[in-house]
């Protein structure tokens, strides 16, 4: 349980500002704590909650989305939103894989990268806005945090199918290039997406003051149904693009294109619950 718990806070420091005291670093135990990304995107959520939440009983509600986005940006460095641009410029302005790979590794950013990182957080800002129109905050607050725990797992899932291209002395993601996580650790990268899935589920079938009433029954099969396939469907139909994208392009993933996935796939989580509560 230790070494769980040394892994959980490696990853913790790789992908925010959190402070975890002195670890003893090793290149291995930066490898393993992949299964412990979604549970990272867990803490990220809940922080934008809480800020959303509190931020709620004091603005208006287009204030409030935006506060709590502020906060989760501040709490991860821009990391995967740095990664977002990064592909922009690279996958906009390059057309042979070493030209992508070169401006990938540029420091400076282009009007790609500029006008992709515009359009992303105003799509976010705007689907959070209209989730607050039809959701208790209570259910934005857990949608929040299940979008940020699922959209990390996609983006994991993508370093388990293809091979890592950049030259790994200079990418972001050096120690994490060649480790394939186990069964078992999948595992827990996968729990890590479904428990909040689940209170995501639980509250938009039955509302938090109704919860005794929630039956086993047919019209619980069709929500879930409905629930996988507007909510996940999406998320998965990013993750397949953005594999097929990249590999045809540059062969393999960098860690710039994980950063991008999960971006994506977090904008595809919250555009697949509005659908779900605007026509099921």
């Amino acid at each position: 349980m230790k070494h769980q718990w040394l892994l959980f806070k490696t990853a913790i420091m790789f992908f925010t500002r959190i402070p975890v005291g002195n670890l003893p670093f090793q290149q291995a135990h930066l490898q393993a704590s992949a299964r412990y990304f979604s549970w990272v995107g867990i803490v990220v959520g809940i922080v934008g909650a809480i800020v959303l939440v509190l931020a709620d009983l004091l603005f208006s509600p287009a204030l409030t989305v935006l506060f709590s986005m502020i906060a989760t940006i501040l709490l991860t460095g821009s990391f995967h939103e740095d990664g977002f641009a990064d592909c922009c410029d690279a996958f906009g302005g390059g057309w042979t894989k070493e030209k992508i790979l070169t401006i990938m590794k540029d420091s400076r950013l282009g009007t790609y990268g500029v006008v992709g990182l515009i359009l992303i957080l105003s799509l976010k800002f705007l689907l959070l806005l209209e989730l607050m129109q039809f959701f208790p905050i209570e259910l934005v607050a857990i949608t929040l945090i299940a979008a940020h725990a699922n959209s990390r797992f996609w983006a994991t899932t993508i370093m388990q199918k293809l091979p890592y291209v950049q030259d790994i002395d200079t990418s972001k993601s050096k120690p994490l290039a060649d480790r394939i996580l186990t069964k078992a650790e999948m595992g827990v990268l996968a729990l890590g997406s479904i428990v909040p899935l689940t209170l995501v589920f639980i509250l938009i079938y039955s509302p938090i003051d109704q919860l005794d009433h929630l039956i086993l029954s047919y019209g619980f099969a069709s929500w879930l149904f409905s629930f996988i396939l507007w909510v996940q469907a999406p998320a998965y139909m990013v993750q397949i693009f953005a594999g097929n994208y990249f590999m045809r392009w540059i062969g393999g993933y960098t860690g710039d294109c994980l950063g991008a996935t999960q971006q994506v796939c977090e904008i595809a989580f919250y555009l697949g619950c509005l659908l779900l509560w605007k026509f099921i």
